[in-house]
């Protein structure tokens, strides 16, 4: 089974740059080992089940508590039992359709 869940984790009212407030959560993110993927508008982290990809989300959510007063939180979860592997998957089916590289479609 598969847990792939987007997540953006913004911090309010500490000015236009909130990357070092975001980084510390992608560090909780990468600690974990779960397989996951940065983009520009959040992060996507693929677990087996609910309470491991919410307990990593949970520990980044409590970082950036203790240091900001507000916190804006998405969270978007996809489900499917029986698979898993498929923040890869996904993108190499969307490449074989366009018959690309995604990651080069911006060169």
């Amino acid at each position: 089974m598969s847990f792939l869940t987007f997540v953006t984790m913004t911090p309010l009212g500490k000015g236009e740059s909130v990357s070092s407030y975001v980084a510390e959560v992608v560090d909780i993110i990468k600690d974990s080992k779960l397989p996951y993927v940065v983009t520009p508008m959040g992060t996507i982290v693929e677990g087996e089940t609910w309470d491991e990809v919410m307990g990593v989300l949970k520990q980044g959510f409590l970082r950036m508590k203790e240091k900001c007063r507000r916190v804006s939180l998405v969270i978007k979860v996809d489900y499917r039992k029986g698979k898993s592997g498929r923040i890869k998957a996904k993108i190499k089916s969307l490449e074989d359709k366009l018959n690309t590289d995604i990651a080069k479609l911006d060169e």
